[in-house]
C-alpha cells in the first residue's frame, strides 16, 4: 500500500490525527467495532485510558489477523460515552496510540454516543485499512 497523509496549511494543524489520506493498494480491510472485550467476552479496565488500550489492541490485533500492520489504516473512528473525558485523557490516550499504533496516524474522527453495545463500555474504535 501506499498512502499520502494530507494536512493543507489552511486547516488548523491536526494533533493525534490526518486531515485525509489518499491510499492505493489491492484490499481494503473493514473492521469490526472493538470495545474493551477480553477472550471471554467481558469489559476489562475501569477508566477510559485502560478500555481505550484494550479496544485499540484489539483493533489491532484483527487487523494483524487480516494481514495489515498499523500504517496500513486509513480511517478509524472512535465512539465514546464521554468526549469530556475524552478530552481530559487526550494525552494519555496519544501515547497509547503511539506505543501500540505509532504516528502513522488515519484520517479520524472521535463521536459521544448515549450508549455503547456493553453498558459497561466507555470507548468503540471502528475503522478500515488498505492493504498492498
Amino acid at each position: 500500500m501506499t498512502t499520502e497523509r494530507v494536512n493543507p496549511p489552511e486547516l488548523s494543524p491536526p494533533t493525534g490525527f490526518t486531515h485525509a489520506v489518499v491510499a492505493a493498494g489491492s484490499r481494503v480491510v473493514f473492521l469490526a467495532g472493538q470495545t474493551a472485550l477480553d477472550g471471554d467476552g467481558k469489559i476489562t479496565g475501569e477508566t477510559l485510558p485502560e478500555q481505550f488500550e484494550k479496544a485499540l489492541g484489539n483493533l489491532l490485533t484483527a487487523l494483524r489477523a487480516a494481514g495489515g500492520t498499523p500504517a496500513d489504516l486509513a480511517r478509524v473512528t472512535v465512539y465514546t460515552t464521554d468526549v469530556a473525558a475524552y478530552r481530559a485523557h487526550a494525552r494519555r490516550l496519544g501515547r497509547i496510540w503511539r506505543d501500540s499504533a505509532g504516528r502513522d496516524y488515519p484520517a479520524m474522527a472521535v463521536v459521544q454516543v448515549v450508549r455503547l453495545w456493553d453498558e459497561r463500555a466507555l470507548v468503540e474504535l471502528d475503522g478500515f485499512a488498505v492493504l498492498p
